[in-house]
């Protein structure tokens, strides 16, 4: 039985007890998933760098996300005006990015990180963001190692 604070969560790596500081409000959802608006990160593994961004109200619906700075260093997120008040950052080191990855069934070595839309949390404020990237440096389907084209 959850304590107060706590909320009992069906996830895609079971059932767990979540305190209610680890609820991640996201007030547009995500992208392909705009109904969705409570997520929260579970580390998948203490040595790995993904977690999972579960959905609370899907169990099925966990993306695989990373901090793509654990791949590569150079990149550059813009975050608008509109999209920081909304946040409540006021500088970009107050914000958590992550990217969401993929790795084909079998074949890690294909993983990809989606550049294109970056997940930006405010951790404090436990508020979340899919915030779509225009620089066409940043593809949807970066392989780690890959270099990035320059902006011409």
């Amino acid at each position: 039985m959850a304590k107060k604070n706590e909320r009992i969560v069906e996830t895609r790596l079971g059932r767990m007890t979540l305190p209610e500081d680890r609820v991640l409000t996201f007030p547009r959802g995500l992208i392909g998933f705009m109904g969705q608006r409570e997520f929260t990160l579970i580390q998948v593994r203490d040595d790995s760098p993904f977690l999972v961004l579960q959905s609370l109200s899907d169990p099925s619906l966990g993306l695989l996300v990373a901090d793509p700075y654990s791949f590569m260093t150079e990149y550059e997120v813009v975050i608008g005006e509109a999209d920081r008040k909304l946040l409540g950052i006021e500088t970009r080191e107050q914000a958590v990015i992550l990217v969401t990855v993929t790795i084909p069934q079998g074949m890690p070595e294909r993983t990809t990180l989606n550049l294109s839309g970056p997940i930006v949390l405010n951790n404090e404020a436990r508020i979340g963001l899919q915030i779509p990237q225009t620089d066409s440096r940043y593809p949807t389907h970066y392989t780690p190692g890959m270099a990035l084209t320059k902006k011409g």
